[in-house]
């Protein structure tokens, strides 16, 4: 596991518990020589990860769409740049150069490509793993959501056991411990 996929917010406007959180992932990511992969914005979670990732000694590859390519919007702690064309070609992207997943808190593009990863998966496409990192139980609801609708039949029995969904930064770190054996 050299590759870590990480989805998450380019919002602005965050908790500093998940700030701080998402630091401490850059940080074992970077310290373990690990690269991050991840949407190439300088926003954000985005931003946070990329500078924590090469503060600590890891590379960082953003996969960035067209419509983002501006020199406002991209992270300058990006070692390997492959741009793209449109969102689903980063997740394509994504999906190909990533070892392993992690979804940190985000909104309709995280969704949208944690949604994609799962559904590849969930079709044979690739058995990578896939960890949603749940801080103040922000996806809770989502979680719930998902019962719902496998408890009425919409979803395969027992997909939802199959997500892992971790509430602290050390046991997410120490799932990624696990995974990296």
């Amino acid at each position: 596991m050299d590759r870590i996929g990480v989805f998450c917010s380019s919002s602005e406007v965050l908790s500093e518990s998940v700030i701080q959180a998402t630091q401490e992932l850059g940080a074992w990511i970077g310290s373990h020589k690990k690269m991050l992969v991840y949407g190439g914005v300088n926003k954000g979670l985005m931003e946070v990860i990329a500078c924590a990732v090469k503060q600590h000694g890891g590379r960082v590859m953003g996969i960035l769409p067209q419509a983002f390519a501006c020199p406002e919007r991209q992270s300058q702690y990006e070692d390997i740049e492959v741009p793209v064309s449109h969102l689903c070609d980063r997740k394509a992207t994504l999906m190909r150069e990533s070892d392993v997943f992690i979804v940190l808190p985000g909104g309709i593009g995280t969704l949208d490509e944690m949604f994609c990863v799962l559904a590849a998966r969930q079709v044979g496409e690739h058995h990578k793993p896939v960890m949603l990192f749940n801080p103040d139980g922000c996806w809770n609801p989502l979680i719930q959501a998902l019962q719902v609708l496998e408890d009425q039949h919409y979803i395969r029995s027992g997909y939802t056991r199959s997500i892992v969904c971790i509430d602290r930064i050390d046991e997410a770190i120490h799932w990624l411990e696990q995974q990296d054996q």
